[in-house]
């Protein structure tokens, strides 16, 4: 029979385990000491005019790179902020497509996150960049929190980090608020970063667009965790009439409109609090495209190609070419006629309730 432990054996067992924690937490301490210095010193700032391949005009079809300030994204790091450091969160934004170029497999980088305020993301010791801690072991974990939250590491300005989500469509996001001195943003490859637009008429594949309207996605993607959408619908439609071809060019010599060669709805959930979304980079409305009306929550997919438009409407999204016969059937449907602000509309006799849901997970 074992002999019951004594108040000293206690004493002496807590005193050693004391003693373990703090010989980890120095060895951490130290290294993450030892990998700020290293990042002061060896570490190659990336210029501007020669983090890219090919020259401006080559670039100039590359697409925006955008990400939203003050919002941090956790994820599994693929490169190291504190060994890559650049000047500018686009910069940072095509360094993680450029991981994503291949045609052959998923992307390797689909998130990134950049400290760019000079003034808090300065060579110093100060606010913690725990990113350094993502492959840590789990049964240390509180450890390292005690390392992060006391403050060992330093930031530097320039840092850019590069990340793989578990889950593109659910990122990991780790704080938001003024407080925050990074910028963050999403970047989807071939084939990923596509939902789905759910209707009476059938369901339409959307691209989203994170790297040009980071603020619009991720207000797309919280509608995805949604149970329901009522009150989500289209309410207007318009065919190409006279003025575009089938492929969406408009015709020689024809008027503009009406009708508009577009379908419009609304994402105002009942229940739900939309705030507007601010205007962000705006390619060119072409067939297919997803944009909002003004700063939402209405908006609209084009059948045409809308040059004349120019680049009024934050473009979020684009229909999948193979879905557009879903929206041309939609843009069919029986309509009465009203008048908006001396605008000549067409509205739908009848409402089509509409809902964002995600893609099926892969087994």
């Amino acid at each position: 029979m074992g002999r019951r432990q004594t108040d000293s054996d206690l004493h002496r067992f807590t005193l050693w385990v004391l003693f373990l924690i703090a010989a980890i937490a120095c060895c951490m301490a130290y290294y993450s000491f030892s990998v700020s210095l290293k990042g002061n010193s060896d570490t190659i700032f990336v210029g501007s005019s020669e983090s890219w391949r090919g020259n401006e005009e080559e670039r100039e079809g590359d697409g925006c790179c955008r990400g939203v300030e003050h919002l941090e994204l956790w994820g599994d790091a693929m490169k190291w902020g504190s060994d890559f450091k650049l000047n500018s969160s686009e910069e940072c934004c095509r360094a993680c497509k450029e991981m994503c170029e291949g045609d052959d497999g998923p992307c390797l980088c689909d998130s990134w996150v950049f400290c760019g305020n000079k003034q808090d993301c300065g060579s110093r010791f100060g606010e913690v960049s725990q990113h350094l801690f993502l492959s840590s072991l789990t049964v240390i974990y509180s450890i390292l929190r005690f390392v992060a939250t006391n403050k060992i590491v330093g930031l530097d300005f320039g840092e850019c980090w590069l990340k793989k989500q578990k889950d593109a469509l659910d990122p990991d996001w780790r704080d938001s608020g003024d407080k925050v001195i990074w910028t963050s943003g999403l970047v989807f490859g071939k084939g990923e970063g596509i939902i789905k637009l759910k209707t009476e008429h059938g369901i339409v594949n959307v691209k989203l667009f994170p790297d040009c309207a980071p603020h619009s996605v991720y207000y797309i993607l919280e509608l995805l965790s949604l149970q329901h959408c009522a009150g989500c619908q289209f309410y207007r439609a318009e065919s190409r009439g006279n003025s575009w071809d089938l492929r969406g060019n408009h015709i020689e010599h024809a008027p503009y409109g009406p009708p508009y060669a577009l379908i419009q709805g609304t994402v105002d959930a009942y229940g739900t609090v939309f705030k507007d979304i601010p205007q962000e980079a705006c390619p060119t409305i072409r067939r297919g495209s997803i944009a909002w009306v003004g700063s939402g929550p209405d908006f609209f997919i084009s059948l045409a190609n809308h040059h004349e438009w120019k680049k009024a409407y934050t473009v979020f999204g684009q229909v999948l070419p193979e879905d557009m016969e879903i929206v041309e059937k939609i843009s069919q449907l029986p309509t009465i006629p009203e008048v908006w602000s001396n605008v000549k509309v067409a509205v739908l006799e009848r409402p089509v309730p509409l809902r964002f849901i995600r893609m099926k997970k892969s087994p």
